[in-house]
């Protein structure tokens, strides 16, 4: 790495990521949300116009079969009810991802996998959109057979994310598209991160783009990455933990939360952690075990809103966490 990037990544840390030495989490309250379906899983969370929107897949186990899409609504973030069923006759539409497009609709991004039983035969991102969250459009293939775009995020007109393709231990690639639509895409540049896998995208001052990958390669070890304009060239550091279903945002005051499986020992759980351009610190475990991770995350009212899945109360099922951070005055953690 060149001294120019060392120097850039030591502003970030210093400006983005100043937590103070007490502010620690606290779970103000969490609630099952669902669980209806044989499995419940693989959660996302949004704010859209008024009422809060949580969707998941289910299916008749994590994976196989004809996996759909429940989106739930709710005014208030304590009452939940089903908005949509999101089905493809023989398609297990997998890890749904909402976002908001430049023209205000509700976009929804998921996996679409094929399945003889449990054995895997192939794949296809798929996108649908709703203007008020319970009516969508059916799901529509986009890029290519192969992929799997995990992730948009949007900055001003354009949103982007990483396709991954590969299965398993197999190679695997990514690739950085940009969409200005959520249909047709240009591709950037493809990303030197081995064995890559989920990877969420989000926005830092000045327009650079910060990445969260999971790996599947070696130790599995995530990395962290970031880039500017037009993201073509990247650098990457290892985070030393492996991910699952990895996500972060960028709280008001320029803080990052991330939230993902943790593999520590004990077995594999939910936890939030703090995030910098270099560093990944786990701070808190959520109640959960087993199959579990993959959250939504949403600051609002001053608080972290947390959805997740879990099948530490025996049934996979999906939850949602309010959470506060106490601080005091100290000195600032780096």
């Amino acid at each position: 790495m060149s001294d120019r990037w060392r120097r850039r990544f030591r502003l970030a840390c210093a400006l983005l990521v100043s937590w103070p030495a007490a502010a620690e989490p606290k779970i103000v309250s969490l609630h099952k949300i669902w669980d209806q379906g044989p499995h419940n899983a693989f959660t996302d969370l949004i704010r859209f116009r008024r009422s809060w929107y949580c969707a998941f897949r289910e299916g008749e186990g994590h994976v196989g079969g004809d996996g759909k899409l429940r989106v739930l609504a709710s005014r208030d973030g304590e009452k939940w009810d089903s908005a949509a069923l999101l089905a493809e006759p023989g398609v297990d539409l997998r890890d749904p991802k909402l976002s908001i497009t430049p023209d205000g609709r509700l976009v929804v991004l998921a996996g679409g996998s094929v399945y003889e039983g449990r054995t895997y035969r192939g794949r296809q991102p798929r996108v649908a959109f709703s203007s008020n969250g319970r009516d969508w459009s059916a799901p529509r293939r986009i890029l290519s057979e192969g992929d799997w775009l995990w992730r948009l995020t949007w900055q001003g007109k354009r949103g982007y994310g990483v396709s991954y393709r590969g299965t398993g231990q197999d190679p695997r690639s990514g690739v950085l598209y940009a969409t200005g639509d959520g249909l047709t895409y240009e591709r950037i540049t493809e990303l030197e991160v081995p064995g890559v896998s989920e990877v969420t995208l989000r926005f830092l001052p000045g327009d650079e783009m910060m990445a969260l990958a999971r790996r599947e390669l070696d130790e599995r070890h995530g990395w962290i990455g970031v880039s500017r304009p037009p993201y073509r060239d990247w650098k990457w550091r290892p985070i030393g933990h492996r991910l699952g279903g990895p996500n972060f945002i960028r709280l008001p005051d320029g803080r990052l939360l991330a939230g993902s499986r943790s593999h520590a020992p004990g077995g594999p759980s939910t936890v939030l952690a703090r995030l910098g351009p270099e560093t990944y610190e786990p701070i808190l475990t959520l109640p959960s075990g087993g199959d579990s991770s993959y959250p939504g995350m949403v600051w609002r009212q001053n608080m972290l809103w947390m959805s997740y899945y879990s099948s530490h109360e025996g049934k996979t099922s999906v939850y949602l966490a309010r959470i506060r951070f106490t601080e005091t005055r100290g000195p600032a953690r780096r």
